[in-house]
């Protein structure tokens, strides 16, 4: 069993409760079993929705694109979202925004609209 804080898979049984060597997370059989679904589920906006390549989402938060001195602003829409499978840090939506162009968003900072 995978420790589900830190995800270290030298967790062990100590009585009635598991234990993980590397952040001292302990948890019951329990606690982890609703928990181990939930993560490959895929990818899920801020409020938690589902979302799917072809979706249309917007902004919730003023973002600063890297490497330019230009903004996103909050309430902004982007239409026609890919999810990408391999993630770079974190950024698993591929995108296109007028004005800034092909841009790569983080799931926290959207909404599904």
């Amino acid at each position: 069993m995978k420790c589900p804080k830190c995800g270290s898979e030298y967790a062990y049984q100590d009585g009635a409760l598991w234990t993980c060597p590397e952040c001292a997370h302990e948890w019951s059989e329990a606690q982890a079993a609703p928990e181990a679904p939930a993560q490959g589920e895929g990818v899920r906006d801020a409020n938690g929705n589902l979302l799917a390549t072809g979706d249309t989402v917007s902004l919730i938060k003023d973002l600063k694109v890297k490497g330019s001195s230009s903004t996103v602003k909050s309430g902004a829409k982007v239409k026609n979202i890919r999810l990408v499978d391999d993630a770079v840090d974190g950024h698993n939506i591929a995108c296109k925004i007028d004005g800034i162009g092909a841009i790569y968003l983080k799931s926290e900072f959207v909404r599904k609209a």
